[in-house]
């Protein structure tokens, strides 16, 4: 007979994914085997089993959780019918208000989604391309000269390095808010692609000439 699930499975899965995204980001997940886990999480190491049967199925499961998140999170904040501007930064501000407290999430999806099978770092790539699209057609937005050129990933890609790598130094006590980083990196974007050309050169040349 099928063992049944408690009324607060999802909510005790959830427990482990967080506390275990803490452990994999302070430890590294090679580190962390299941007994640490399940010490780290206050259970016993044959109650984690009942939730997960592998350390793989969990990083799995806690970096799709992360970016399904941060997918529904930057949706709702997507507004195509305002300005260029105004639209770029009140998806920087949802994601970046996305990121709080999700930490150990964030540091896990960045390093560890490489030790994941080559089947499921595809699915996981998918839904990170599905976020990357949206901000692409944003940067799009406010650097139409952009669209359809080779400088467009970059530039878009630049944008998530400012983003992504806030964790490092961003103090919530600090004196930069996150509205304000949100406004600071929007406009870095606005201002530092008014220049850039948009004919059909490499981005080296295209720099080289903007300068």
């Amino acid at each position: 007979m099928a063992r049944t699930r408690a009324t607060d499975y999802d909510d005790k899965r959830r427990a482990i994914l967080d506390r275990s995204a803490e452990l994999f980001a302070e430890h590294g997940y090679d580190r962390a085997s299941m007994s640490k886990i399940a010490e780290a999480c206050g259970v016993s190491k044959a109650n984690l089993y009942h939730y997960y049967r592998d350390k793989e199925e969990l990083l799995f499961d806690m970096i799709r959780f992360h970016l399904e998140e941060l997918l529904e999170v930057v949706e709702a904040a997507d507004r195509p019918d305002l300005a260029a501007g105004p639209r770029l930064k009140e998806l920087v501000a949802a994601l970046l208000e996305a990121y709080r407290d999700a930490d150990a999430q964030h540091n896990v999806q960045i390093n560890g989604l490489r030790l994941l099978p080559a089947d499921r770092q595809t699915e996981l790539k998918a839904m990170e391309r599905e976020l990357v699209k949206i901000f692409s057609d944003a940067v799009a937005g406010v650097a139409p000269q952009l669209k359809g050129t080779e400088l467009l990933k970059p530039v878009t890609m630049s944008l998530f390095g400012m983003i992504n790598w806030h964790y490092l130094w961003f103090k919530s006590t600090g004196e930069v808010t996150r509205a304000d980083y949100a406004e600071l990196v929007s406009q870095l974007i606005v201002d530092g692609t008014r220049n850039l050309y948009a004919e059909p050169a490499s981005a080296s040349r295209r720099i080289t000439a903007a300068e």
